[in-house]
């Protein structure tokens, strides 16, 4: 009859155990904000591989516009030499 009365009670060592287990756990609203802020941060943040496409797709697209000029411009100035004139 001993055992099953000690089994019921915990012994204040166990209770001490557990709630120092109860309070690692525990985090407060202030830190859990900071977690929360921290990792969307970390979701929104640009990385190095987008920021290098988008520089990239400018670069295409100037050089596209200074070929269509250049072309654009070369062909007017061959059009005016016209090699019957002499």
């Amino acid at each position: 009859m001993g055992r099953k009365d000690a089994s019921t009670a915990r012994t204040p060592v166990d209770q001490y155990r557990k709630q120092i287990g109860k309070q690692d756990y525990k985090k407060t609203r202030p830190m859990l904000r900071a977690t929360r802020l921290k990792a969307e941060a970390k979701k929104t943040a640009l990385s190095i591989k987008e920021v290098a496409l988008v520089l990239a797709a400018i670069l295409v697209f100037l050089l596209a516009f200074y070929a269509f000029f250049y072309l654009n411009i070369s062909n007017e100035v061959d059009l005016d030499l016209d090699p019957d004139e002499n």
